[in-house]
């Protein structure tokens, strides 16, 4: 008999809690470990369950509701929702983290709700962000978020998976978001269709968790379903005391079956720019350089980091931003905040003129603050920039790092980072 050859992290999780073998292509009934909605989508999770007539949820301490996206309420209407999340949390004991706590990909981890080899649905499409964790996590629809919330279980056909593989080193000025720019612009926003990227090699290894979880958030940018690494020690150290759970780590068999194999030289990718209207349409920093802006953003569950508003500040440190750009600046969550404020970022941000926002989205999806002119050119660290992403179809978003974010709002115009980093001579 021919052994079956071994199994990728996207197989190996989906096997685990499914109880099967699982394989590519096939199509199991797992159990979740987590289920999270947000304030655009829990209120609709929650009608799905009265039409189905379930008036609890599977287990209370496995499920929770984020107000995130319109936090706080701009509009008397959203102001009813946020009620209906409350209310269904105390009628139910599903954790509820109201206004100002965060983003929800931000804090479903950062609050030990999910640890390496666990299997969570969120109704956000960025929830693969977790898969830096070493999570299977992927986005679903409100009514799938509800069954399962109900259940405890939902069904998945378990994805082909392409290994992603990055040799070299980053030179300075160049960042985890510039790698996952990168790759977007060289496979196309459809280009891992209904497929898991498994990300590895070298510069993963070297990259910090938080670093890592900007590449997997931006996985379904390319039309993933996950975007996963392997648990290492980093991984493990960075789960310490958050939580009692322990992590079951899940990684590849030396043997693993890929649908495609990847590698890319980072020694090679420069800083990236997206450019409007599409997160693929990808070209190196010096192709947009000198595009004016209006508006900087700093934030959102993509690149709203303690270690992302530590790259900004240290550019904006003894700087000023331009008189003809506004630089708003969202932590993602009220413990980045406060360990933002510790360090004196914040301190340095706001000296330089930036805008604090309340911990959570921000401008990003445009419902309340941060929304551009006609006209205008926004470079943002989000992860889309589609027509209207913002608030205003109009304007013009261009996706970036927090350097070079930091740069541009400085300059007043697009701008490679890497003066500020020893690569020529800052202005």
């Amino acid at each position: 008999m021919i052994p079956l050859p071994g199994k990728t992290i996207a197989e190996k999780i989906l096997s685990a809690h499914s109880g099967t073998d699982a394989r590519a292509g096939d199509i199991v009934v797992a159990d979740v470990d987590f289920v999270m909605g947000q304030d655009g989508t829990s209120p609709l999770a929650i009608r799905a369950l009265e039409e189905m007539g379930v008036s609890g949820v599977f287990d209370a301490a496995k499920v929770a509701l984020v107000m995130d996206h319109s936090s706080p309420s701009p509009l008397e209407g959203v102001s009813a929702l946020h009620t209906m999340m409350r209310d269904f949390g105390k009628r139910t004991g599903a954790t509820i983290y109201d206004v100002g706590e965060g983003v929800c990909h931000q804090l479903i981890p950062e609050k030990g709700h999910v640890v390496p080899g666990d299997l969570m649905v969120g109704c956000d499409s960025h929830t693969c962000t977790y898969g830096a964790l070493n999570v299977f996590s992927t986005g679903v629809g409100s009514t799938d978020g509800a069954a399962a919330m109900a259940a405890g279980k939902l069904w998945f056909k378990v994805p082909e998976t392409v290994s992603v593989t990055y040799s070299g080193a980053l030179a300075p000025g160049v960042f985890s978001k510039d790698l996952i720019l990168h790759l977007a612009g060289e496979l196309g926003a459809d280009g891992a269709t209904y497929e898991a990227l498994e990300f590895g090699g070298p510069v993963i290894d070297g990259l910090s968790v938080e670093a890592r979880m900007t590449i997997s958030n931006m996985a379904i940018e390319l039309g993933a379903k996950a975007g996963l690494m392997k648990a290492d020690a980093k991984t493990l150290a960075w789960f310490a005391g958050r939580g009692q759970r322990t992590p079951h780590p899940q990684n590849p068999d030396a043997d693993a079956v890929y649908e495609r194999e990847l590698t890319f030289d980072a020694s090679g990718i420069g800083p990236q720019v997206a450019k409007p209207h599409a997160v693929d349409n990808v070209s190196p920093v010096e192709e947009v350089e000198g595009t004016p802006i209006a508006q900087g953003f700093l934030g959102t569950c993509t690149n709203g980091r303690l270690e992302d508003l530590a790259i900004a500040a240290s550019i904006l440190k003894g700087r000023t931003v331009h008189r003809d750009v506004r630089f708003i600046v969202a932590p993602a969550s009220r413990q980045i905040l406060l360990d933002a404020i510790a360090a004196g970022y914040i301190q340095t941000l706001v000296e330089a003129g930036a805008a604090l926002v309340t911990a959570g989205c921000g401008p990003c999806v445009g419902t309340h603050n941060g929304v551009p002119s006609d006209g205008e050119n926004v470079i943002s660290t989000a992860n889309r920039n589609f027509k209207g992403r913002m608030g205003n179809s109009n304007a013009f978003i261009y996706l970036a790092s927090p350097a070079t974010v930091a740069a541009s709002v400085i300059e007043g115009r697009i701008t490679d980072p890497r003066a500020y980093f020893g690569g020529g001579a800052a202005r």
